[in-house]
């Protein structure tokens, strides 16, 4: 066991008290959440959340704890915490709390999470964006947090500039130590990874290549219960491949004595302003969960494209989503040859671009090596550095993500004609960045 994150944070209980106090919690685990809604093939249904008072957050959460919204909550942390500015968190927590773009929880200290985990009685996790997440990890277990989000991967590239992915991968390496650590004293941490990355036009396999890679890394350092994020790409055909070839790979890759729950992300492009069709892509959203069997649904609000949502339009959100889950709805069903042909490609894909690097003794090299020479990428990093940025993906004819150029992704020569084929479906007369611009602004 190792616990070396928890020694380098000053003023902390001993592991052992914070197991302790871990037990001794009446609410269920989110591990434990995700094991009854996947054998119920009902989603948990959970909401982002974030401010910065204590007071605003309870408030928050109190509205989305109602007994008709979230299955589970979110404290959602502000962007000074997440690239480690703890003074200037601290600062605007008590000089202007309003310009905290969410909770700072470093700065309220987990004695102040403690407040908010014992208030509540169902699972709470914590949800970033940070490339280096150990003080944060520490506080939010001290606190009483048994889920915790991100990857040295999909929470370096997307979100920084210039951070190392090694030292990130490392950083995240010591987490998943001690979520191991404490998987063996009794105290299950759900571990999910952010397969949304930039979070525009995914292709499924890039996204499922990037969280198999963090799955992996945590389920070698003892890691047991793995929530694999997925974002909906608006094509149903296509997404509900993606999910069910997130359990079918996950066989293949991941130590088989872990748990792998399918999540799904609502849309997370460029959303719709006008009201009614936001809540029609919410639904949409809801019944794509339903038909891929995610385990659970990380949802969307009809005020997307116009800021941070308040606290009624995201339990009307949550509350939309559920709807995708009522009986009226059980006549729906995809072609499920069609489904099977989409999952044969993704897999394929998937397993082209990680075969390689799964071949290597040192993983996590291995991992930078090849995002450096790119044969691994992602669309639009902000980590220009890290990262190529050579892939450009457009939609179908049928608004499924293909690739238009595959960069140095190391894909076969039947893999590239199919994705070719696909594109030339779609205005092939059209520039690429034309076509890339259609296609991010589709549902909007």
């Amino acid at each position: 066991m190792s616990f070396a994150c928890f020694e380098a944070v000053p003023d902390m209980p001993p592991v052992d008290e914070i197991v302790a106090y871990l037990k001794q919690l009446s609410r269920p685990t989110m591990s434990e959440r995700l094991a009854e809604a996947d054998r119920s093939g009902i989603a948990l249904i959970q909401p982002r959340s974030g401010v910065g008072s204590q007071r605003k957050m309870i408030a928050l959460l109190d509205v989305l704890n109602r007994p008709d919204t979230a299955d589970c909550l979110t404290l959602t942390i502000d962007s000074h915490t997440r690239l480690l500015k703890f003074d200037t968190a601290k600062r605007l927590l008590m000089q202007a709390p309003e310009q905290l773009n969410g909770y700072p929880l470093v700065a309220h200290g987990y004695q102040a999470v403690r407040e908010i985990t014992e208030r509540y009685d169902r699972p709470i996790q914590v949800r970033h964006g940070s490339p280096d997440g150990r003080r944060l990890f520490v506080e939010s277990i001290a606190g009483g947090i048994q889920s915790f989000e991100g990857g040295g991967i999909s929470y370096n590239l997307p979100y920084c500039r210039n951070v190392s992915l090694e030292l990130s991968l490392r950083a995240w390496q010591e987490i998943d130590q001690a979520c191991g650590g404490l998987e063996e004293l009794g105290c299950p941490i759900d571990r999910e990874f952010f397969g949304s990355l930039s979070a525009v036009l995914m292709p499924p396999s890039i996204s499922l290549a990037v969280i198999l890679l963090e799955a992996v890394l945590a389920s070698r350092a003892g890691c047991r219960c793995l929530s694999l994020a997925y974002p909906q790409s608006g094509n149903i055909i296509q997404d509900v491949a993606a999910m069910q070839s997130i359990r079918q790979l996950a066989t293949r890759y991941v130590d088989a004595s872990a748990k792998v729950y399918p999540v799904l992300h609502e849309f997370m492009g460029v959303f719709p302003q006008d009201i009614e069709r936001a809540q029609t892509l919410i639904l949409f959203g809801g019944l794509t969960g339903r038909l891929g069997r995610a385990t659970k649904i990380i949802n969307k609000t009809s005020q997307e494209a116009i800021g941070i949502p308040d606290a009624e339009v995201n339990a009307e959100g949550i509350r939309r989503t559920r709807l995708a889950y009522e009986d009226y709805f059980s006549f729906l069903d995809v072609p499920r040859d069609r489904v099977d042909e989409e999952a044969y490609w993704i897999q394929r894909e998937t397993q082209e671009l990680l075969d390689p690097i799964l071949s290597k003794p040192d993983l996590i090299t291995a991992i930078v090596e090849a995002f450096h020479d790119g044969r691994l990428d992602i669309p639009f990093p902000s980590n220009r550095r890290e990262a190529l940025g050579r892939i450009a993906p457009v939609r179908d004819s049928g608004i499924a993500i293909r690739f238009a150029d595959t960069g140095k992704l190391p894909f076969s020569d039947e893999v590239k004609a199919h994705n070719k084929a696909k594109c030339k479906q779609s205005a092939p007369d059209a520039s690429i960045f034309k076509r890339v611009r259609d296609s991010i602004m589709y549902f909007a």
